[in-house]
């Protein structure tokens, strides 16, 4: 009996092998020819006798010979004759009677959309890898078979309560009615009692208004959420009234990050540097009330030469001194909006080859594909969960125990 390294011996010089095209040619050919063998094997067992057997016979039912079919494989589309019996009561198991595609392309299809690749650069690679023509709105066809998965998990039930909410919209062009329009994606993400992170949910809809963030806000709720505890956002237009009406007693945290870059953002280029150390007191204070004492002393300093930007500190003072009362792991947390930053840069990575998406579905079947991926890898829970826990549990004493009970 000949060994494997005999047998590839044997059939390198069979198929004179010279190219890496030629052992694909091979794999291919051999591909079929294992094939056909399995599915003679099927039809000896189905018949209860091996061909030519006949002594052997114990049934009526007969071969009736064959019937082609070209089938899609991983080695390209390879022909296929198909054994028939009389009684057209053979069933192939290997392939089945209605299936043209063995090859689980149309699950590489899928994972290269997720990934980001558009329709025609996926249908030129499949070409080029498996010889299979694979026109760019088939591709779009099959990974519309997704849409019903993605509506799936965006309707399944949340759990009662999430600790922490981060909720950011972005923002993407899609064509609808012959038009290019401005698409929003509102997204949120919450950290749940586990300090897992998970996202909510994708909603596709006009730009950021209050009207839309209610909507949202108010189907979470509906899928289960009787709860948030603190909301870590961006400023977001319209959130803090929409939260207020679904959540009353959810505390919001405005991005200091963000604040931060926007203030310096009026500052001339001169006194950036000695603003910025100024500011610095301000966010890092170890109270309110030392936060309140440096915001003055930068007042007093630079107001005159920046009001504007000094006035917006001011104005949203509530939303941005929220971490202040918590101890440093959960400002850590909540004082930026990084989990959703993070996120929302994968996002971008995946859907930068795509400049207009021709309809909202297509849009959301990306950002569903790509949250699939990106959320696989959310396997840690947040750092000092089970102290940070543990003091949110006591700060907003029943709210936790009474809805995870």
């Amino acid at each position: 009996m000949l060994n494997k390294s005999e047998i590839l011996k044997k059939l390198i010089q069979e198929y004179d092998v010279k190219t890496t095209r030629d052992v694909q040619e091979m794999l291919k050919d051999l591909f079929a020819e294992t094939i056909q063998e399995m599915l003679e094997a099927e039809l000896d067992e189905h018949l209860g006798y091996d061909r030519y057997d006949n002594q052997n016979k114990n049934t009526t039912n007969s071969r009736n010979g064959h019937r082609t079919k070209n089938v899609k494989s991983d080695f390209g589309e390879v022909g296929i004759s198909i054994p028939r019996d009389r009684q057209g009561s053979f069933e192939p198991r290997i392939i089945k009677n209605y299936e043209n595609d063995i090859s689980g392309i149309e699950e590489q299809i899928i994972g290269m959309y997720s990934k980001g690749m558009s329709t025609r650069d996926i249908s030129a690679h499949i070409n080029s890898i498996y010889g299979i023509e694979v026109s760019h709105s088939l591709v779009s066809k099959i990974t519309d078979r997704v849409l019903p998965l993605a509506k799936e998990w965006q309707n399944r039930a949340l759990d009662t309560i999430y600790p922490v909410i981060f909720m950011d919209a972005i923002h993407y062009k899609v064509r609808t009615e012959g038009r290019i329009v401005n698409r929003a994606a509102y997204i949120a993400i919450g950290i749940n009692l586990e300090g897992l992170k998970e996202v909510l949910g994708i909603w596709v809809g006009q730009n950021e208004t209050s009207k839309y963030w209610l909507n949202v806000l108010t189907e979470i709720k509906n899928r289960g959420v009787k709860d948030i505890l603190i909301a870590s956002v961006d400023g977001l237009p319209g959130f803090v009234d929409a939260i207020k009406v679904v959540y009353p007693n959810t505390e919001i945290q405005r991005c200091v990050v963000h604040q931060i870059r926007n203030t310096l953002n009026y500052i001339s280029y001169k006194h950036k540097k000695e603003f910025a150390r100024d500011l610095k007191q301000v966010y890092t204070a170890s109270t309110e009330e030392n936060a309140l004492s440096e915001l003055a002393l930068l007042e007093e300093k630079w107001d005159d030469k920046y009001a504007i930007a000094l006035r917006s500190w001011r104005n949203n003072w509530d939303e941005l001194s929220t971490y202040f009362k918590y101890p440093e792991h959960i400002r850590t947390l909540i004082y930026t909006t990084n989990a959703m930053e993070s996120y929302n840069r994968m996002l971008r990575k995946v859907t930068k080859s795509k400049s207009v998406f021709p309809s909202d579905d297509s849009l959301h079947k990306s950002l569903y594909l790509a949250t699939m991926d990106i959320s696989d890898k959310w396997t840690q829970k947040i750092r000092n969960w089970n102290q940070i826990l543990a003091h949110l549990s006591i700060y907003f004493d029943d709210r936790i125990s009474s809805l995870n009970m």
